[in-house]
């Protein structure tokens, strides 16, 4: 996969592509869909959510530029499996789930893995996670209207943040940078993400 599929695609970090080779993507999907965990396609998983594309993934990932002193928040935990690449390559990652069941199971899959740099929290991600701000990086896998204005003001000096805009059926990666107390964005990328949407379950 990590070949053929991302490296091949032009993604170049070699810390990044390691942490495709220790992550099993195998562990984050339905047991319905293991033979299928490796081919470079999103599947589905609980709560009519899915896992991403394992190139989305690298790409969204490589966008970031992450060092292994930075604190990353992350908007949309689904299965675990962006988190754990993120703990491979981070400080440490705080990630928020709307779905209960998603995050409580995510929660257990990364204990059992061994991950202690990964934080989890059942809640609303368009607030993101003030107590633990400013962040280095902010990586968002579920697509809003419109960038979320709690997550710039959380976003640090320098800070990075990545992610999916617009309604369906397509939407835009922006890439948004922090420098001196303002923000500049950056069109990357049409993508398909599910949309982000707040305890009600209203789209945002």
């Amino acid at each position: 996969m990590v070949k053929t599929q991302i490296e091949a695609r032009g993604i170049a970090d070699k810390k990044l592509l390691e942490a495709f080779r220790n992550v099993e993507r195998h562990k984050f999907v339905l047991p319905e869909y293991i033979p299928y965990a490796y081919n470079d396609s999103p599947l589905p998983i609980e709560e009519e959510q899915t896992i991403s594309q394992p190139y989305i993934v690298a790409f969204m990932t490589d966008a970031l530029n992450l060092g292994k002193t930075d604190k990353v928040l992350e908007i949309g935990t689904g299965s675990g499996y962006q988190a754990a690449i993120l703990a491979e390559l981070s400080d440490s990652v705080y990630t928020i789930e709307i779905f209960e069941n998603l995050g409580n199971k995510a929660r257990k899959l990364f204990s059992e893995l061994g991950y202690k740099n990964i934080w989890c929290k059942v809640g609303d991600g368009f607030q993101g996670w003030p107590e633990h701000a400013p962040f280095d990086a902010i990586i968002v896998t579920c697509a809003p209207t419109k960038i979320p204005e709690p997550l710039q003001e959380q976003l640090a000096e320098g800070g990075r943040m990545i992610i999916p805009v617009g309604s369906s059926p397509v939407q835009h990666l922006v890439l948004l940078k922090k420098r001196k107390g303002k923000i500049r964005e950056e069109r990357v990328l049409p993508v398909r993400f599910v949309p982000m949407i707040d305890t009600s379950g209203k789209k945002y």
